[in-house]
């Protein structure tokens, strides 16, 4: 997605950091067009997992940009994330079969039981909870993945036993 997504090569890319602050590092380096401004986004969030206010603040200084002009591209694009990522992913499948066999049902119960929506990270840190539209594997529905795993032909009682092991841990 990264490559289908950046139009311009940005030159920000930098082995060397500066101290202890990779953003000083990728923005030391860019040209400060607005044309970089993807590849700058991206380059952070590679860094540090996430574009917080503040991040999006030096970029748009950087840049010579409106914080807003900077958010508005950011959340253009699904793949910039806005919290810090939990410890552990949960995606959950919604998807025309998915949707049909039960992937609401999941999303409700992860709300419930986590007590957070799509797109926010547990206050513990324990869990980011994501809604797709697809993950491809349809013959499973509903489906969610924990770490990457794929868990098919979910049911509720199957997500809560998931969920329970989690916390034993």
């Amino acid at each position: 997605m990264t490559a289908a997504v950046a139009s311009t090569t940005c030159r920000c890319r930098s082995g060397g950091q500066t101290g202890d602050d990779p953003l000083s590092a990728i923005l030391a380096t860019c040209s400060g067009e607005r044309p970089e401004l993807v590849a700058v986004l991206q380059q952070a969030q590679d860094a540090l997992g996430y574009l917080s206010a503040e991040t999006i603040r030096r970029i748009a200084r950087r840049l010579r940009l409106s914080e807003s002009d900077v958010f508005g591209v950011a959340t253009f694009y699904a793949e910039f994330r806005f919290s810090p990522p939990g410890r552990h992913r949960l995606r959950v499948c919604l998807g025309t079969a998915c949707h049909v066999k039960g992937g609401v049902q999941m999303m409700q119960t992860i709300e419930r039981r986590l007590g957070v929506g799509a797109g926010e990270t547990t206050p513990d840190g324990e869990y980011e909870v994501e809604r797709v539209a697809c993950l491809g594997c349809c013959a499973l529905a509903p489906v969610i993945t924990l770490d990457d795993q794929i868990h098919g032909q979910m049911n509720v009682i199957e997500l809560q036993s998931l969920l329970d092991a989690r916390t034993d841990d």
